[in-house]
């Protein structure tokens, strides 16, 4: 279920709350191909299905960084922030991978509005997610993103 806000003062006013649980996506094979070629890493671990199949996770499994780029989209379900000029992102205070995502897994993001801080012509967010795995014991990432909106 998305939020909707209109504006940096009603932003600022959801600082430290919770945003809630994205739907579900496939990490599919095919998406996991795409960004192995976007990105020039073809280790075997993600993109060859028989040798992953007898290596260490039993699957292939996605790139940290293509599970990491997948916070942007789950994240857009979660919040929508209308009545701004631009929306950036800022970057990241902390990321881990505490488990694989194995090819055919579905993942959600789980996010938390951590802080709302002012900063020239705009404010400067701190969310907390969590990028779990269905039926996992562990998430696949925990991540504090920052973004930026201006006014």
């Amino acid at each position: 279920m998305s939020i909707t806000v209109n504006g940096l003062d009603e932003l600022k006013k959801l600082a430290g709350s919770d945003l809630g649980t994205s739907e579900w996506i496939e990490v599919t094979q095919e998406r996991i191909d795409t960004f192995a070629d976007a990105t020039g890493d073809h280790q075997w671990i993600h993109v060859d299905p028989e040798k992953a199949a007898a290596g260490p996770f039993g699957a292939p499994i996605a790139h940290g960084y293509l599970t990491l780029s997948l916070f942007i989209p789950l994240f857009t379900e979660l919040l929508d922030v209308e009545g701004v000029s631009t929306k950036v992102n800022y970057g990241l205070n902390k990321v881990r991978f505490p488990s694989p995502v194995k090819v055919g897994s579905r993942i959600r993001l789980a996010a938390r509005l951590a802080s709302v801080e002012d900063v020239p012509g705009g404010v400067q967010i701190a969310v907390d997610g969590t990028i779990e795995i269905e039926g996992g014991p562990k998430p696949a990432a925990v991540v504090q993103s920052l973004s930026r909106f201006y006014a």
